[in-house]
C-alpha cells in the first residue's frame, strides 16, 4: 500500500481526493496540498475590499501549505513577476494600460483644477485605474506551465474574461467569488443616471455569468446572492455559497492605540471619535455621515469625524465640510495602511457609514473586531453586520436624522456603547479569515470532484 501511495504522489495524483480499492480494502487519499490559481483585475496595493481580501487569501493558502498564484494587473504597465520571499505567493502582473475615467485607488486623487477660480469638472484622471490589455495568451502560457488544481476569480473585467475562455478550452476547475452589486459600477458616473436601471439589469445578468459558469461559486452573504442570482435557485444550477471574506483577527482587536501613530495623523485621543473607512466615492454616500454629522456637533461639540481613505469624491465633501463650518470637527487623512489603519480604528468610539452598496463591507468587519459600535442603514448586506439595537443601530437609508440621532444615542451613553462595543467583537469571531481559508480549502476540494465527474 505504501509503495502506491508513493506512486500516485509521484505521478501527482496526490492532488485530487480519489479511491483506491482492492476486494479488502478502500483507501481515500486526501488532498493535502494544492497547486491554486487566483485571478483578480483588482489586487492589493489598491484599497477596496475585494483587494485586501484577495492578497488575504492567496497570503493564507500559501501558509497553509498550497502553492498559489495570483494574476492580476500590472501597475508599472508593463509586464513583470515576483515571488514575495516572506508570503511564497507569487504575483503575476500582467501588461496593463490605464482607464482614465476611474483613478487607480493606489495614487492620491487630485484636487480639481480651477478657472478664475471655479471648479472644472473632472472628467479624466492622469492615474488611472489599471486593466490587463489582451491578456489571453500570457495567461494560457503562465497556466499551462502552472498546471493549476483549481482558479479561482474574484473580478468580472478583462482578466476574469480571459480566464473563462482558458477554463473553456482546458477544463479546469473553476471557483468564482462574486464581490460587487452593479451599483458599485453605475454609482460612480452621473451620466448613466438617465439609464441606470436598464444598465443595471444588464450588469446584474454578466456578472451571475461568472458565477453560473463554474462548479462551486460563493458570495460574501446571503443578502449579496438574493441581489444578485435569480429568486428562483433551481434555475440556477451552480451552488452559490455565502462565505464572508474574513478578517484577520491576529490583527484587528481593541486595544490602546498607539500614541505615535496618532500624533503621524494629528490625532488627539482627548476627543470623542465617529470614524468612517473605505473608498472614498460617491456610492459610499459619506456626505450623509456629514450631514449628521453637522447635527451631533451641535449636541456634542468636542466631538470629531475621521474619514479615512481617498476616492473621487473626496474632493467635493473637503468643500462640503467648509461649507457646512465643519473645519475644526471633521478630519480626512488620506489612504491609509496597516499597520497605521488598526491604531485609526482604536483611536475611534463608534464607526459610522450610510452606504446602501455593500455585498458585506470588511471595514465593518474591521471596525467591529476593534470593539466599536457601529451605526448604519439597512441596505445591502450591512445588516449582517451592523445587527439593530445589538451592536449598533440601523437606519432607513438616507435618513440623515435618524444617522445623527443614533451617533448621539451611542456617543452620549457609556454603557450602551459598551453593550455595543463588546457584541461587535462576539460577531466579528463569526469572521475569523481562519474560518474562511479553511472552508475555501474544502471548496477547492468540492470543485476538483466536480470537475471529474
Amino acid at each position: 500500500m505504501a509503495l502506491c501511495l508513493y506512486f500516485l504522489d509521484f505521478v501527482g495524483v496526490s492532488r485530487v481526493k480519489c479511491k483506491i480499492s482492492t476486494p479488502l480494502l478502500q483507501y481515500d487519499i486526501i488532498i493535502i496540498d494544492m497547486k491554486i490559481a487566483i485571478a483578480s483585475d483588482i489586487y492589493y496595493p489598491m484599497t477596496n475590499g475585494v483587494a485586501v481580501f484577495a492578497k488575504n487569501l492567496a497570503e493564507g493558502l500559501s501558509r497553509a501549505g498550497h502553492e498559489v498564484i495570483v494574476l492580476c494587473p500590472s501597475f508599472k504597465g508593463r509586464y513583470y513577476r515576483y515571488t514575495n520571499p516572506d508570503t511564497g505567493v507569487t504575483l503575476v502582473h500582467l501588461k496593463s494600460k490605464r482607464f482614465p475615467l476611474y483613478p487607480d485607488q493606489i495614487e492620491k486623487v487630485p484636487a480639481k483644477k480651477t478657472i478664475l477660480g471655479l471648479p472644472m469638472p473632472r472628467l479624466m484622471y492622469r492615474a488611472g485605474i489599471w486593466f490587463a490589455w489582451n491578456p489571453y495568451d500570457k495567461i494560457e502560457e503562465i497556466l499551462n506551465k502552472f498546471q493549476p488544481d483549481v482558479i479561482h476569480l474574484q473580478t468580472a473585467e478583462t482578466i476574469a474574461l480571459a480566464i473563462m475562455k482558458y477554463q473553456r478550452k482546458y477544463d479546469v476547475p473553476l471557483v468564482s467569488t462574486g464581490h460587487a452589486y452593479p451599483d458599485n459600477i453605475t454609482g460612480q458616473f452621473k451620466a448613466l443616471k438617465p439609464v441606470k436601471k436598464p444598465v443595471d439589469a444588464v450588469l446584474r445578468t454578466y456578472m451571475a455569468s461568472f458565477l453560473k459558469h463554474s462548479e462551486y461559486a460563493t458570495m460574501p452573504t446571503e443578502m449579496a446572492i438574493d441581489d444578485l442570482v435569480p429568486q428562483n435557485r433551481r434555475r440556477f444550477k451552480v451552488t452559490v455559497e455565502p462565505l464572508s471574506n474574513g478578517i484577520d483577527l491576529g490583527c484587528f482587536n481593541p486595544g490602546r492605540a498607539k500614541k505615535t501613530v496618532l500624533e503621524k495623523y494629528g490625532i488627539d485621543m482627548g476627543r470623542l471619535r465617529i470614524i468612517n473607512v473605505g473608498r472614498v466615492d460617491p456610492e459610499k454616500s459619506i456626505d450623509k455621515v456629514i450631514e449628521a454629522f453637522t447635527k451631533v456637533v451641535k449636541k456634542l461639540p468636542e466631538a470629531e469625524l475621521l474619514i479615512v481613505g481617498d476616492g473621487i469624491a473626496k474632493n467635493s465633501l473637503e468643500k462640503l465640510v467648509k461649507k457646512l463650518g465643519l473645519e475644526q470637527n471633521v478630519r480626512f487623512t488620506g489612504r491609509v495602511m496597516m499597520p497605521d489603519l488598526v491604531e485609526l480604528y482604536r483611536s475611534a468610539d463608534m464607526f459610522a457609514t450610510a452606504s446602501e452598496t455593500e455585498t458585506q463591507g470588511i471595514v465593518l468587519i474591521e471596525a467591529a473586531a476593534c470593539g466599536l459600535p457601529l451605526v448604519a442603514v439597512d441596505a445591502g448586506a450591512v445588516k449582517e453586520l451592523c445587527q439593530n439595537r445589538k451592536n449598533g443601530i440601523l437606519c432607513k437609508p438616507g435618513d440623515v436624522d435618524g444617522l445623527a440621532r443614533a451617533m448621539v444615542k451611542i456617543l452620549s451613553d457609556t454603557e450602551l456603547a459598551e453593550k455595543y462595543g463588546k457584541e461587535s467583537l462576539e460577531i466579528a469571531k463569526k469572521h475569523d479569515l481562519s474560518r474562511t481559508l479553511n472552508r475555501f480549502e474544502e471548496i477547492y476540494k468540492t470543485a476538483i470532484a466536480l470537475n471529474s465527474q
